[in-house]
């Protein structure tokens, strides 16, 4: 053995994969970040980073930077993603027990403007050829091997989230929960940490914060478990996730899955850029109205200052922190309308040029360090909004709404914001986990309404709700 991490990167025919990265979706193990049939997909483990609060960014990125200084790196392709890579996923509270982590894989699969490739990453002195890397591929591939059909290879204990149990959260409702839905059989769905009725209390608490001027802005999650006897397979929900969902980032790291609308950051080369959404609207509530569906998201979102207002708070957060890293910046003067197929947003792009800080282009995790969490997913002021989440939610989110993503040696990378997604628990159970942004004038039924259009995509590719 040898201390030396050594990658080769070599180019794959396209052709034999026409369904693009999705097609390498076939084991519950794997680690995923795919958009549009592009992105990259990991399989095996050599190497794990794990750390826990308020330097978790840091940590991990010193440990990267530290791994990739001296690699032996052989790259024929040259694009970002290949060479060393590292697949990542952060708890979002500095005060969770959930483990943050960074995972080097053993082989990547990458797709990328019509190209394809193949990475394997070691820390063996044996010979890196073309020869090695396809044989290691084709054996992960193998429909025969461990964690092929299985989804217990990226279930996770309840414990190690920072989640209880349904119903052992002193209070908790961990009831079934109220509104009806066509399960499929066997199926059961539960409420969390809170029931229903408890969360609507903690919206309407959350609105008299705010209203005191305490806050601008509070983003209340909550949670409900679903088992499914029949098993919970993570390669299958990701498939649906990418075929349903393709213009968000379908994600996969150790059990936690889900596809993200929304963009922390993405860095290639000394460019950043970000995708930032905050004003929601169900598309079920254009059923019945009059025109088109777009035209009734255009005057009841965009048309909307309670939403826009929510929005406008969301992009001040991010630009506000990401100013000091760069030495150019533009935003969309005004947000879009992001059309998913069960919601639609208001959405803004921002696109930064990175400038030297102490010296340095910052790195991913760095920036991540002074992004996260923005208003989209925590509040204004921050502090005060944190407390008062750990107060009113009585849930430890773990990794939801926290980081997730993946970067390489050169520094390019692509975090998401760990939305519309769950972590797979056991073999039978997952919980799933739902936000909304909470400003004067929120009314806790409709934002109650609003938590069951997010749950929808991860209930439809569970195939248990439709």
């Amino acid at each position: 053995m040898t201390s030396t991490f050594r990658t080769l990167t070599v180019p794959l025919d396209g052709k034999a994969f026409p369904g693009g990265l999705p097609s390498f979706l076939v084991r519950d193990d794997i680690l995923c970040w795919t958009r549009r049939e592009a992105g990259l997909a990991g399989f095996g483990e050599i190497a794990r980073f794990t750390a826990t609060g308020p330097d978790r960014f840091l940590e991990a990125d010193i440990w990267w930077r530290h791994l990739v200084l001296e690699a032996d790196v052989t790259d024929s392709v040259e694009l970002p993603g290949t060479g060393p890579v590292a697949f990542g996923s952060f708890a979002f509270s500095k005060t969770s027990a959930h483990e943050s982590r960074l995972i080097v894989p053993e082989i990547v699969v990458g797709v990328r403007d019509n190209q394809v490739w193949l990475t394997q990453l070691t820390f063996d002195d044996g010979l890196l050829t073309e020869e090695t890397a396809l044989a290691a591929l084709d054996r992960w591939l193998s429909p025969g091997s461990a964690g092929a059909s299985a989804a217990g290879s990226t279930t996770a204990a309840a414990d190690s989230a920072g989640n209880a149990p349904p119903g052992d959260v002193p209070g908790a409702g961990g009831g079934a929960v109220v509104r009806p839905l066509p399960l499929a059989a066997g199926a059961t769905l539960h409420t969390g940490s809170l029931s229903e009725e408890a969360w609507m209390d903690a919206v309407a608490a959350g609105v008299a914060e705010i209203r005191t001027g305490a806050l601008e802005k509070l983003v209340l999650a909550r949670d409900v478990v679903a088992t499914i006897p029949s098993g919970v397979h993570a390669a299958d929900v990701l498939r649906e996730l990418a075929a349903r969902y393709r213009e968000c980032w379908t994600y996969g790291v150790d059990g936690l899955v889900g596809a993200t609308p929304e963009m922390l950051i993405q860095v290639e080369g000394r460019t950043a850029q970000a995708r930032v959404l905050a004003g929601t609207l169900d598309r079920r509530d254009a059923h019945g109205e009059d025109g088109a569906p777009m035209e009734y998201a255009t005057r009841v979102l965009a048309g909307s200052e309670k939403q826009r207002h929510e929005h406008e708070i969301a992009i001040q957060s991010l630009t506000r922190q990401l100013a000091p890293f760069s030495e150019a910046m533009n935003a969309h003067d005004e947000p879009f309308i992001l059309e998913l197929p069960n919601v639609w947003h208001l959405a803004s792009d921002v696109k930064a040029e990175l400038t030297e800080v102490e010296g340095h282009v910052p790195t991913c995790l760095a920036l991540i360090n002074a992004l996260h969490p923005t208003a989209a997913v925590c509040g204004t002021p921050t502090l005060v909004a944190g407390e008062l989440i750990r107060k009113l939610e009585r849930l430890d989110r773990g990794p939801y709404a926290g980081p997730v993503g993946w970067l390489d040696a050169a520094g390019n990378g692509e975090w998401g914001i760990a939305l519309r997604g769950a972590v797979i628990e056991s073999p039978e159970t997952v919980r799933l986990y739902a936000g909304c942004g909470i400003v004067d004038g929120s009314q806790p039924e409709a934002e109650l309404a609003e938590t069951w259009a997010k749950f929808r995509p991860m209930l439809e590719s569970l195939g248990i709700s439709s």
